[in-house]
Order: structure tokens, then sequence, then C-alpha cells
């Protein structure tokens, strides 16, 4: 209806274990979930539904669905884009900007939350980067200790964690007996921006720090300040 809009419609189909009419009415309220990760034996936190329809919400969007038990599930998502009438719609905020390529770089990100770890993946494998998980400090320690000398160019750890806590994690990478081990970049992930938190994460060895929740740009900028990448032409 409007010529400087159009509307784009993705429908993503499939033929797998499908939902129950009973549920259907449910799909969208968070931590909802028709099977129990124990039942499905598939981990998951029941919110990715309720964020995809609060992130279609917001692009005046509208996103629809019909499923059958066994049988399957058909999604329709369908998003309105301001048309650009220009000739050139991308603008360059600085001028002779490089295009920086990370792919292939290795990153080992340290994080026991299912939900910032899948945040943390998303974003940094969009950018080309490689990623090695750990679900908590003592995971994370052995990881880096067993892997190559320059395996990893950066480590992204979070403070609180179980088994070991990010900061001890940190301390005892450190203190390996290998050159890569006292230059790597670990960045901090916390929940707490207060100051002296601040101040333990640099005193146990960390280069910088990040504040939750996690933003995927910040994080990406966060990394391509230690980080050289590679120049493409």
């Amino acid at each position: 209806e409007n010529p400087d809009i159009a509307l784009y419609q993705t429908v993503i189909q499939d033929s797998g274990i499908g939902m129950s009419q009973e549920f259907l009415p449910h799909i969208f309220e968070e931590f909802t979930r028709e099977r129990s990760s124990t039942e499905s034996r598939v981990n998951g936190t029941g919110l990715g539904m309720a964020i995809v329809k609060k992130l279609v919400d917001k692009m005046n969007g509208s996103v629809n669905f019909k499923s059958e038990k066994n049988i399957g599930t058909v999604f329709s998502v369908s998003l309105p884009f301001k048309l650009c009438h220009k000739d050139s719609p991308i603008e360059e905020n600085e001028e002779n900007k490089k295009n920086v390529s990370h792919f292939g770089i290795k990153i080992l990100v340290a994080e026991d939350n299912v939900l910032n770890m899948e945040i943390a993946e998303f974003s940094l494998k969009r950018e080309g980067f490689l990623l090695e998980k750990a679900r908590n400090g003592k995971e994370a320690f052995e990881i880096f200790k067993n892997s190559k000398e320059d395996e990893f160019s950066a480590v992204i750890m979070d403070i609180m964690m179980p088994e070991m806590d990010g900061l001890e994690a940190t301390k005892k990478i450190r203190a390996l007996p290998r050159s890569d081990a006292k230059k790597v970049p670990v960045i901090a992930m916390t929940a707490n921006a207060f100051s002296d938190d601040r101040i333990k994460a640099f005193e146990a060895g960390m280069t910088d720090h990040l504040a939750k929740p996690i933003d995927s740009k910040t994080l990406v900028q966060m990394l391509e300040k230690y980080l050289p990448g590679k120049i493409q032409d």
C-alpha cells in the first residue's frame, strides 16, 4: 500500500516432532517449553520464541505459525522495510574505512549461562571468528593449557562461574610457562560494573572489562581493539 515500504516474508518449515495443539497458545511465553531438557535431551531456556516475538513486534512485523504433532512446524515472519531510492544505500561514516576480516581468528569463550553463550556465539561467528566454548573456569583453563601456543587470539571470560571463577582461571592461565599465556587478551564479563570489580579483574591479569548484558556490537568492538584482524581489499 505504501510505495516506500516493501514487505518481506520468510517461511521456515521443518519435518520435526511438532507441537501439540494444547501447547500452541503458550509458544511465545517466556521460560516455556513443551518438553523439558531432561525429556527432550536438548538444552534450552524457553526464551527463543519470546525473544523472536519481541524483536518482530519492535520491527512492526508479524510472526505466524502452524504445527502438528510428529509432522512438523511452519513459521512465517513478515517484516516491513523502508525502500532506499538512493543510488548507493551504504554510507561510510569514516573516510577510507577499511574492510577488516576476522575469518579464522580463534576465540575462547568461558560462560556458564546458556543464553549469554548463545549471544556470544552468534555475534562472533557472524563476524567470522572461530569459537571454542567452556562452561566454567576450570574447563577454560584446561582448554587453554592443552591448546597449541598462539592457538587462541583472545579469551572472553565470565567472572562468576562454577568449579572455578573467571578471576582464578585467568590467574592460572597467566601463570602457564608459555609466551602466549602472558600476552593473550583476556576480556572480563560481569554483571557487576562497580570499580572494585574492575580492579579485581585487572589484578587477576585481565586485559579489559565488558559489562553484562552482552551487546553484540560492543563485544566485537572490544575484540577489534586488541586484535589486528586481516585487512581485505
